[in-house]
């Protein structure tokens, strides 16, 4: 495999640990799904419970690829929306590490809205922005004219391509979060999970951290 194929071999990977890493962080939901089983005494709740679970965080990962899926056709502007993805996602790993607060607003969605509280909580997190420079690794514009039936072909393009991203990085996540749901309903119990589940507001914002500078030293030195 050339080097090319390498990268981008690299870029899927991340995308699908991406979304494992969303999966088993407790912030996505799983636990809402363990709690919807355990009332029911049904672990079918559990699967149930998913389905909103998936549609938030995908919509969430879409809207935040969407922008960047519509601009990436002037070609002559890749480098500085990479940089600009690269340093948003910085900025808000920091903002995360610094106040770590929770948004007011997560308080007042119920869990039995599961769709609206995954879709918001992933914005809140940066879950969607946490995939952006990733996407924009994955994107290429090579060859293509400058002509307006062109340009929208390329737009169309892309923003199908942000939805299989953004489709791939969410089965990684609703697999890696039904297994832990499971393994927590069938074995461990909700009070084992609150007692022995350690806090991951700071991995979250360093791992924002560690995308932000990556994809920026990926971008200078690579």
């Amino acid at each position: 495999m050339e080097g090319g194929g390498w990268t981008v071999l690299g870029l899927w990977l991340a995308i699908g640990l991406s979304g494992i890493y969303h999966g088993a962080n407790p912030a996505m939901g799983w636990p809402l799904a363990v709690s919807a089983a355990l009332m029911d005494r049904n672990s079918y709740s559990l699967a149930m419970a998913f389905l909103p679970l998936a549609v938030g965080h995908f919509l969430a990962v879409t809207i935040a690829l969407l922008p960047f899926a519509l601009i990436v056709t002037f070609v002559e502007w890749q480098y500085q929306l990479r940089a600009i993805a690269a340093l948003a996602v910085l900025a808000f790993g920091i903002y995360r590490l610094v106040d770590r607060r929770h948004s007011r607003a997560l308080a007042r969605i119920p869990p039995t809205q599961l769709g609206l509280w995954s879709f918001v909580v992933a914005l809140a997190h940066g879950a969607g922005l946490m995939i952006v420079p990733i996407y924009l690794g994955l994107c290429t514009s090579d060859g293509v004219s400058s002509g307006h039936v062109a340009a929208r072909r390329l737009v169309a393009a892309d923003v199908g391509f942000a939805g299989l991203v953004a489709a791939v990085h969410t089965v990684a996540m609703v697999l890696t979060g039904t297994l832990m749901a499971w393994l927590a309903y069938r074995y461990l119990g909700l009070r084992f999970i609150a007692r022995s589940w350690f806090n991951l507001d700071v991995v979250w914002a360093l791992s924002l951290v560690a995308v932000g500078t990556t994809s920026l030293a990926i971008l200078v030195f690579g």
